[in-house]
């Protein structure tokens, strides 16, 4: 649509509010005839009038359009309408200068049976699981025991007495902190979009718990709703979805880090049992003490065993072994040696009486003499010296000096 300047005004040349009003209803009349989806939020009947007033609300946002039809429309298109039903209208918007108002008038309304409502449940679950918000790794792990557990229910439901009941009934000391809002009908979207932000905010709240009873498609439908799933997947804080029966699988559930089958299942799974707990630290005490006790005593054994050897028993009997084994070395040395000394000995006695033998004084003793020369030299020959020749005789009793006369 081709867009104009707006005329311009000016304080001493202003519009009159005729001009503004027929003026933007011109522009709105622009837009034509569109099909526009939304849920009922009211219908308004008025006896005996033509004319039927719906509010039309969107279901992920807190926006609302007001849209007028007649009797006959509404009864050949959705004649059993009630509030919170899923209609598509074919409307043109209006701008009604007198009163400035603005709505959209209806000339057919169709509403959504339950086959097209799962159809784009479907279609929307095919979108979500491509986007990967229902991809289990980046699932996260709920705390073993919260701080302090969001719960977002309805006010006085059944899923809010279940939870807390038997959440407190498995871990009394459990701390909520419950939020109450529509959970069906056109402002449940925007009440828990809401809830969820605060409660994700909140850094005290560890885990976010959404709790609803059973109930048909239509009443389930805004927890199937794209907004609520995208929300539950940017959050930080771990989410559990509790939403209807076992058999109830709206697509929060697969985009939610934990899906409990009930409320009561949620309890279950949030909170540790606390007797469960004490018997299994019980169990754990007696493991431990077994464990400790078994190895006191297979220490003691290996100490025992160690006292009992000889060495640590008695002590002084390695130093008389060793001892007996120096006794036994120091008279096997004493033998060996005096072995030796006696056989040396005699060896030298015989050696003593051979060289006594062949000693040159045993012949002297027998009357025999040597004769040297003053330098020591033996004389054996009268050649050897000259008369006048000074020489020494040794005889066995001593020795004599003589001189050579001839």
């Amino acid at each position: 649509m081709p867009v104009t300047e707006a005329p311009t005004t000016t304080p001493e040349n202003p519009w009159p509010v005729r001009v503004v009003s027929q003026k933007i209803a011109a522009w709105i009349g622009r837009l034509g005839w569109v099909w526009v989806d939304g849920q009922v939020a009211q219908i308004s009947r008025r006896p005996g009038a033509t004319t039927v007033f719906l509010t039309l609300r969107d279901p992920s946002a807190d926006l609302s359009l007001t849209v007028t039809t007649n009797r006959d429309v509404l009864d050949s298109g959705a004649p059993n309408l009630v509030d919170g039903a899923r209609i598509v209208v074919h409307a043109k918007p209006d701008f009604f200068p007198g009163r400035g108002t603005f709505s959209l008038r209806a000339d057919e309304i169709r509403q959504v049976g339950v086959g097209e409502l799962l159809a784009r449940i479907e279609h929307l679950k095919k979108m979500l699981n491509a986007e990967g918000l229902f991809d289990r790794a980046r699932k996260r792990r709920l705390p073993f025991l919260p701080r302090r557990i969001g719960l977002i229910t309805g006010r006085a439901s059944a899923a809010e007495r279940d939870v807390c009941t038997n959440a407190r009934r498995r871990w009394p000391a459990v701390d909520f902190r419950i939020i109450n809002v529509a959970v069906q009908g056109p402002t449940a979207v925007p009440q828990i979009l809401d809830a969820l932000t605060a409660l994700d905010r909140d850094e005290t709240v560890d885990v976010i718990v959404i709790a609803r009873g059973g109930g048909s498609i239509e009443d389930l439908l805004p927890f199937s709703d794209e907004a609520l799933c995208r929300a539950v997947f940017a959050c930080r804080t771990p989410v559990v979805s509790a939403i209807g029966h076992e058999t109830d699988t709206p697509l929060v559930d697969y985009v939610a880090d934990l899906r409990a089958s009930t409320p009561t299942d949620a309890a279950k799974r949030i909170v540790p049992d606390l007797a469960e707990e004490v018997r299994l630290i019980g169990q754990a005490r007696q493991r431990l003490r077994r464990s400790v006790s078994q190895l006191l005593d297979r220490e003691q054994h290996r100490l025992d065993a160690v006292r009992s050897r000889p060495v640590l028993a008695r002590p002084e009997a390695m130093v008389d072994q060793r001892e007996a084994e120096i006794r036994a070395l120091r008279d096997r040395a004493t033998r060996y040696v005096g072995h030796r000394l006696d056989r040396a000995d005699g060896e030298l006695a015989h050696t003593l009486a051979r060289l006594r033998a062949l000693s040159p004084a045993a012949t002297l003793q027998r009357g025999y003499a040597i004769v040297q020369r003053p330098d020591g030299a033996v004389v054996r020959a009268p050649d050897e010296v000259a008369e006048g020749d000074r020489l020494r005789v040794r005889l066995a009793g001593g020795e004599l000096a003589a001189t050579v006369e001839g």
